[in-house]
């Protein structure tokens, strides 16, 4: 007599996840998401407002021969000034951006990967630590060269050619030599030449050497690698 063979195991109709737990994260994680998008929307601003005015002062200083070239000292003032009110922006959005990435890293991945165990860690402690006590995730620094790599080096090395081209334009003598550049560098009788190129090289050297700097240590908010989807990381 053959043996009956057993009945086939019924599927678990367990779910995996709990699902008010799944909802509850769920709609934590949309309302993460539309706040760091609004503050991401606050940066650009400051950038329209950096080029709005160095166009308008371009267009002062090329079209206007009596205008002096000081003007683009003031130029880079109110560059730094919109650099500095972007950077503190960019700290809040990026405070809130690592929480999200936390929750996609931790809370998504284990839905996708279908695997309870990678919900395992404590991560959610920080989660949890970081609602009750918000922080920043990068230092004022950074957040500067961050901004600074990204798009307001481009704008200082802009101005800064202007400001050499417009001396050379409308110079009150000819300019032949180191000596007689040096010499137009003067303002009337009040601002020497000494402190216009020291204020022109500080620039230069602070906004290359910060970006590189930046650059080197820190990867940004997104790392480059090739199209290849296996370098992707989870």
């Amino acid at each position: 007599m053959s043996e009956v063979p057993p009945p086939p195991p019924k599927p678990d109709s367990t779910p995996r996840f709990d699902p008010s737990y799944v909802n509850a994260m769920s709609h934590f994680y949309r309302g993460e998401m539309g706040r760091i998008m609004a503050w991401r929307a606050r940066l650009d601003p400051t950038t329209n407002w950096a080029i709005t005015t160095t166009s308008t002062i371009f267009t002062v200083a090329f079209s206007l021969d009596r205008v002096p070239h000081i003007i683009f000292f003031f130029n880079l003032a109110i560059v730094w000034i919109m650099l500095w009110i972007e950077a503190r922006r960019y700290r809040f959005y990026d405070a809130f951006r690592a929480r999200v990435r936390m929750l996609e890293a931790h809370f998504l991945v284990p839905i996708v990967a279908q695997n309870t165990n990678l919900l395992q860690g404590d991560w959610q402690k920080l989660v949890c630590a970081d609602l009750l006590m918000p922080s920043f995730k990068i230092s004022a620094f950074e957040a500067v060269g961050r901004r600074l790599k990204r798009n307001y080096v481009f704008i200082f090395l802009i101005i800064l050619t202007a400001w050499v081209t417009k001396i050379f334009l409308h110079a009150g003598k000819p300019i032949d030599s180191v000596a007689t550049f040096y010499a137009a560098l003067r303002v009337g009788t009040s601002i020497p030449s000494w402190l216009v190129a020291a204020v022109f090289i500080a620039t230069f050297i602070s906004v290359l050497g910060i970006t590189i700097y930046i650059g080197r240590k820190t990867d940004g908010e997104i790392s480059e690698f090739s199209a290849h989807r296996s370098l992707w990381r989870i």
